[in-house]
């Protein structure tokens, strides 16, 4: 039932009684979002944001990494050379591998670091004198490594000498320290 009465400036105003009018205006507009639902929606977002970010970091932790040195590289395998390269009873520096590759008499290989026991400089090897100097302190040390001339408290340490083949390497990612 409409009834239809002026407003006084020549307008007709409906007045719908049996509700029908308020019905077909909840059904076309949307319902106004709550203060809840807005802080539902956020924290559902944040809660998978964070499960993404966790997910990310069990992967990062469960994947294998990729090998860092190279061979060749220090910290790593390198191939000294073939083994009759080297004379016996003699010393070849290795700049790349920070170390000396010293052949015994009896053929025997040691790879002796180039860092001295005593403060840490690097030493050098003497082929006149035959044995390694520290320029710092005046420590000295024979073709094996060993303390000729404190103030070095121990040997030089070692490196893990392998031969495959007939080619000398040396792993410098194990270092052996020697005691006095």
């Amino acid at each position: 039932m409409v009834q239809r009465t002026g407003d006084g400036a020549g307008m007709a105003v409906e007045d719908w009684s049996d509700g029908v009018m308020e019905q077909d205006k909840a059904k076309t507009s949307p319902p106004e979002p709550s203060r809840r639902s807005f802080f539902k929606k956020v924290w559902m977002v944040l809660g998978f944001v964070a499960l993404a970010e966790f997910i990310g970091l069990v992967v990062a932790f469960l994947k294998p990494r990729k090998p860092r040195i190279k061979e060749g590289d220090f910290g790593g395998i390198i191939t000294a050379g073939a083994v009759d390269d080297f004379a016996p009873n003699s010393v070849t520096a290795f700049r790349q591998g920070k170390f000396y590759l010293s052949r015994l008499e009896d053929g025997e290989f040691l790879a002796l670091s180039r860092k001295c026991t005593h403060l840490g400089c690097t030493v050098t090897w003497d082929s006149e004198k035959k044995r390694f100097e520290c320029p710092c302190h005046a420590s000295a040390f024979d073709i094996k490594g060993d303390v000729i001339n404190p103030p070095a408290p121990r040997a030089l340490d070692l490196y893990a000498v392998s031969i495959e083949n007939g080619i000398v390497k040396v792993d410098t990612g194990r270092k052996a320290q020697r005691k006095s």
